[in-house]
């Protein structure tokens, strides 16, 4: 788990010196502290010379490029590792972020094809996938987490990839002038004459979704898509291309196994990929929330390590609606693994949220975000990489928003919205029409609300996009679904375990979106994942998942009713320190900026007890996105950029 930044002249102005990459890369040297490396290359001549990563020193004419990387090791702790890594003949230089489970799986091939390895690292095996095979053949291998830049200098072209469900973050800013690419978007400040600008065109869908699909929040700031690569040649400029395409999936026909059958093979699965993601040398442990998701991972990779040699890291509250301690304790007494659970406060909330929106660099839109921020602080004391349940839930069919969606007739959400818009025709048919329900169903600010913060908002513009890309899907309304939520949701959330572990030089592997367990998914029918009537008392969505658990640990454990690792905002709004921060600086901020109904939010804040959920987590929005604008738009960057 590392970093990566870089740029491209596109046009002929020659590079000054490297004192511009040696500051992109120390703005981000949290996501790699143990090395750095810099190469400045010519797509023209194919020529590339290895750089200081701390003196900045002076560029020939001839050079047109930047490739920087840190490094967080993790495999291979020795100097053989550093990158970027460059082939034998120096025509080819590689920087990797992430980890390829399979890569040892083709040492052999590679070794008897000739190929003399130095290193005992995954990525000077997919330096060699690439030599021998590729790139599009190479990427295809890969089961794993990555961002990939290629400086191919025999082709004169440059590449840029993310893996195919979004695990690792990749940016780029193409303006003509320059191409820009970094695992954070921190480090484009210091791209000559660039600044932070607010595109509003997509305010209004981060308004309703608290994400954006196509992009970020950002001016000219790109967000790679998960399953993309790009390709830059002088002559023949950008280009984007679809490597992997989710409709490839299509979820098997054949019913004729019992669920016994596919609760084994799920558990092969499982097993295989956590075995699989604890290769490392250095310390590993569990994220371990208590719900069902962490607490199979942590079962598995317990199962498949040295006996007393795993932990786990736990956040817990004080409030016991919002704390799972009794599950996590659960789980760590009958795996008998030692334990490390750490509280979030009011008080820690407030001094942090600044700082976590500084590495997340968007409004915080999950509020537990913070808690990833504080666990992934204390974790870096036991623990260096971390295995997580993120991605249980999309694949697997986790939330209830897929029960509401594929039987819209026991939905008493539904028919409750349509009794409170029998009045409003429009937002009915959003509604009753299935594809806007669909697309809605993650919505987290309803419409209504929305038209009230902020002048001139439009539900259509919202969610165009969405609705486009939900019409692309193949599949049953479920299959469609999980797709759906694979390429809109899931990534956020992704992006989010990334950059709160990335701020304390952790890395956060997720078993559940290995890409066998993702394709296997699809072979188990609907009606074992997904139930249409309550089971052992409870809901039963990702109901397999649910029925190992339950073997593991008790029904109670299982079939319970899904907290999701919930935050208590009313209690941490409430708090005296925290509207004392609302009062003296984020409302003032809120009205100067003039983009959202002040008088609305200054109206919720001194109701925040009788607060609805909708208004509570409307102000959420509103808030998150005023403190993202004084630490990015108003430029209050320095008080946590450490590279100064």
């Amino acid at each position: 788990m590392c970093g990566i930044t870089g740029y491209i002249n596109i046009k002929t102005q020659p590079l000054e010196d490297s004192s511009t990459i040696i500051k992109m890369l120390q703005v981000q040297k949290h996501r790699g502290p143990d090395d750095s490396g810099i190469h400045t290359f010519s797509l023209k001549t194919g020529n590339t010379i290895e750089l200081s990563a701390r003196d900045p020193q002076p560029i020939d004419t001839d050079f047109d490029g930047f490739l920087g990387f840190n490094r967080l090791s993790i495999l291979d702790l020795s100097v053989n590792g550093h990158q970027p890594m460059a082939s034998n003949d120096q025509k080819v230089l590689l920087a990797f972020n992430g980890e390829i489970y399979n890569a040892f799986d083709y040492k052999k091939e590679l070794t008897d094809w000739g190929y003399h390895f130095k290193s005992t690292t995954d990525t000077e095996i997919v330096l060699a996938l690439y030599l021998k095979y590729g790139f599009e053949e190479m990427i295809s291998r890969l089961n794993g987490m990555f961002a990939i830049v290629i400086t191919d200098l025999r082709k004169g072209m440059l590449l840029i990839a993310r893996d195919r469900f979004g695990i690792k973050p990749m940016y780029y800013i193409s303006n003509g002038n320059v191409l820009a690419f970094s695992s954070e978007l921190k480090s484009f400040k210091y791209l000559h004459g660039f600044s932070y600008r607010l595109d509003e065109k997509q305010l209004d869908e981060h308004l309703l979704f608290r994400n954006n699909l196509l992009g970020t929040l950002f001016k000219d700031i790109y967000s790679l898509e998960p399953g993309y690569y790009l390709t830059y040649t002088h002559n023949d400029g950008l280009k984007k291309i679809r490597y992997f395409d989710i409709n490839d999936y299509s979820r098997t026909k054949n019913h004729n196994y019992e669920i016994q059958s596919y609760e084994k093979r799920l558990e092969s699965w499982l097993d295989k990929s956590v075995q699989s993601e604890l290769m490392s040398d250095v310390k590993l442990g569990c994220q371990l929330s208590g719900g069902v998701d962490s607490s199979l991972v942590t079962y598995f990779a317990n199962r498949n390590s040295q006996k007393n040699q795993f932990e786990s890291i736990s956040i817990v509250f004080n409030n016991p609606h919002f704390s799972e301690e009794k599950y996590i304790n659960r789980v760590t007494e009958q795996l008998n693994i030692k334990t490390h659970k750490f509280l979030l406060n009011s008080t820690y909330y407030l001094q942090n949220i600044e700082k976590a929106t500084w590495h997340f660099e968007a409004p915080i839109n999950h509020p537990n975000t913070i808690g990833i921020y504080l666990l992934s602080q204390h974790a870096k004391d036991y623990v260096t990489v971390l295995l997580s349940g993120e991605g249980a839930d999309e694949v697997f069919g986790g939330y209830r928003r897929y029960y509401d969606v594929c039987f819209p007739y026991w939905n008493t959400r539904l028919l409750s919205e349509i009794k409170n818009n029998l009045t409003h025709p429009r937002n009915l048919f959003s509604y009753l029409n299935a594809t806007k329900r669909a697309v809605m169903s993650t919505a987290y600010m309803h419409p209504s609300i929305a038209s009230k913060l902020r002048s001139g908002f439009n539900t259509l513009k919202a969610v165009e996009s969405r609705i486009s890309l939900y019409n692309s899907l193949s599949g049953s309304t479920f299959d469609k679904q999980v797709k759906y939520e694979m390429q809109t949701y899931l990534p956020d959330l992704l992006v989010r375990q990334d950059k709160m572990s990335m701020a304390h030089s952790i890395e956060n592997r997720v078993p559940f979106l290995d890409n066998e367990v993702v394709a296997n998914s699809f072979t188990i029918p609907q009606k074992y994942l997904l139930m249409r009537k309550r089971q052992e008392g409870c809901n039963t969505e990702k109901y397999l998942l649910k029925k190992m658990a339950a073997k593991l640990f008790d029904n109670d454990f299982a079939f319970r009713n899904k907290m999701g690792f919930g935050i208590p905002l009313k209690e941490y709004f409430g708090n005296a320190q925290f509207k004392q921060y609302l009062y003296d600086k984020l409302l003032p901020g809120i009205k100067q900026r003039g983009i959202m109904n002040h008088a609305l939010i200054d109206k919720w804040v001194v109701n925040i007890p009788t607060l609805r959920y909708q208004e509570i987590e409307s102000l959420w929005i509103a808030i998150t996105f005023e403190i993202w604008a004084s630490v990015y738009l108003d430029l209050n960057y320095e008080n946590w950029d450490t590279s100064n």
